[in-house]
């Protein structure tokens, strides 16, 4: 299982790094993911992350303030109701996939904001 773990940790690592630069790919959830993985498979893999020059930051900076940049709550909100309001109005023909698919954005909407916004990127 600790193969495992790790293999899929070096997988989110990759995805997170790409995050860096695509704005559609989400990088702290990866890099989390990956965090949460090496913790349980690999010390040593856990600690280079950890203390990587580029990515420990975004891993760091979410579990001492548990913020998320303002760049990242936008980009992810607009992309959310984009893509909800595009089912709603013209794939969903039924009424309770309507229903079903607003009530998760409104979920997932509150979720992100609950989180503090973090302003400046450090």
């Amino acid at each position: 299982m600790k193969c495992a773990f790790l293999v899929i940790g070096f997988l989110s690592v990759a995805l997170g790094f790409v995050g860096i630069f695509v704005p559609v790919l989400p990088t702290t959830p990866f890099l989390l993911l990956a965090a949460a993985l090496f913790f349980r498979s690999s010390p040593r893999a856990y600690a280079w992350l950890m203390q990587h020059r580029w990515l420990g930051p975004y891993i760091r900076s979410f579990r001492e303030d548990r913020a998320i940049p303002l760049r990242a709550k936008v980009l992810a909100l607009s992309l959310l109701w984009i893509t909800s309001v595009h089912c709603i109005v013209f794939l969903f023909d039924s009424w309770w996939l309507r229903l079903l698919m607003g009530g998760i954005a409104v979920g997932v909407t509150v979720y992100l904001l609950s989180f503090k916004t973090r302003r400046i990127h450090e």
